[in-house]
């Protein structure tokens, strides 16, 4: 029997100060079986940060022909692909072929190796590449419940988010632009 993925409902009341856009998101986000809570809260801020028309979630781990979430245009075209984690240069390439733009979120302990290995060649591609912190990350995954209400603000390289029971900053840095 296949395990079913676990299924989180969010509220945001998003500050995105650098955009100066100002909204109430409403997310039904299925974690995978194998995803990690980390990753999970990594595709909702990279969500968030790229709040525009036509974003959507991926149909996630079980399909690697498609990104995390991704924006498509109205006649289907795919306009950003975004993945979440330390993907391939090759993944990276293919992509650039069929978007015309690219983002990562790259969050765990060994994003630095990753990029200290693949960071040339996906500079190559284009894509824009923000390293989160993976502490800072790991106490936004210790928020989460099954139905939570949040506060967002993004601004210049960080998140904050508040709940009635919490607090923390995702901090990133931009690896390349």
């Amino acid at each position: 029997m296949a395990l079913k993925p676990t299924i989180y409902k969010f509220t945001i009341m998003l500050s995105d100060l650098d955009r100066n856009r100002f909204e109430t998101v409403n997310l039904t986000v299925a974690q995978h079986p194998s995803e990690t809570l980390e990753r999970m809260v990594v595709r909702v801020l990279a969500y968030c940060d790229n709040l525009s028309d036509g974003i959507a979630f991926g149909r996630g781990l079980s399909t690697i022909d498609e990104p995390d979430l991704w924006i498509r245009t109205l006649d289907g075209r795919i306009e950003h692909w975004i993945d979440v984690g330390e993907p391939s240069p090759e993944r990276i390439k293919k992509a650039s072929r069929i978007a015309n733009q690219l983002s990562i979120y790259s969050f765990n302990a060994k994003s630095p190796v990753w990029w200290q290995q693949d960071g040339g060649a996906l500079s190559a591609s284009g894509a824009r590449v923000l390293q989160l912190d993976w502490a800072d990350v790991q106490a936004l995954a210790g928020m989460v419940e099954r139905t939570l209400e949040l506060s967002l603000t993004l601004t210049e390289g960080s998140a904050y988010f508040s709940s009635d029971k919490s607090e923390c900053e995702v901090n990133w840095t931009v690896l390349a632009s």
